[in-house]
């Protein structure tokens, strides 16, 4: 297992590797102090996973996240101090895969990112070939679903988390067995699961609309949520 730590306190970097090497002892880990630096080291060799700090020195971290998911669907744990729900909610917006505050309890890390670590590949093994979930959904092995012709860039959760909507289709859910089922935990914080389904309505939205203005154009844009 490769991971990338991107953190530039030297402190939290020798506390996550520690806590991670105790758990895969061959794991191979690297770190940039920078999100430049991060970013080219993602662009030159591949990475099991990324751990990622919001207040980094020379650009914020969400905007590292936001181009990370530009080009890789690698699995990224956002570690930082600052909780509030709204950074929370942004953070899994822009694609992360969870969202620690600091300070954290070493077991609870290495919880974390095992759970991150089984969904990712759950994800790769488990769907071997393309099938059709509902209407024109069908998900595939390279994390997208295939919206019509057009393809959708999902995050492992936002897969799992369509998958498990798409069988209750017919049924009202609860917030809470939400994130359960979908991905195998349950977030204490109701705020992150809105904003990952807000995401998911996003993007299928707007694949839809162009599928859609395709065939009929001429047809304005769907309407925004007013809240």
């Amino acid at each position: 297992m490769k991971v990338l730590i991107i953190e530039d306190s030297a402190q939290i970097v020798e506390a996550v590797s520690l806590c991670i090497q105790l758990r895969w002892p061959e794991a191979i880990i690297s770190s940039a102090v920078e999100g430049k630096q991060g970013l080219s080291l993602l662009e030159r060799e591949p990475f099991d996973m990324v751990i990622l700090d919001i207040n980094l020195p020379d650009i914020d971290g969400f905007e590292v996240l936001k181009q990370i998911r530009e080009s890789s669907d690698v699995a990224t744990i956002i570690l930082t101090v600052r909780g509030r729900e709204d950074d929370q909610a942004k953070g899994l917006e822009l694609g992360a895969d969870d969202y620690i505050v600091k300070p954290f309890r070493p077991k609870d890390l290495v919880a974390r990112v095992n759970a991150v670590l089984r969904r990712s590949y759950t994800h790769q093994t488990d769907i071997e070939q393309p099938h059709t979930v509902h209407s024109r959904l069908s998900p595939d092995i390279s994390n997208t679903e295939g919206l019509g012709d057009r393809i959708v860039r999902l995050t492992h959760a936002e897969v799992k988390l369509l998958h498990f909507m798409v069988e209750k289709l017919e049924h009202t859910l609860a917030s809470e067995p939400i994130p359960r089922n979908a991905w195998g935990e349950v977030f204490n914080n109701p705020d992150q699961l809105k904003a990952a389904i807000r995401k998911l309505q996003d993007k299928l939205s707007e694949s839809l609309w162009h599928t859609t203005s395709t065939d009929h154009p001429g047809e304005g844009p769907p309407p925004t949520n007013p809240d």
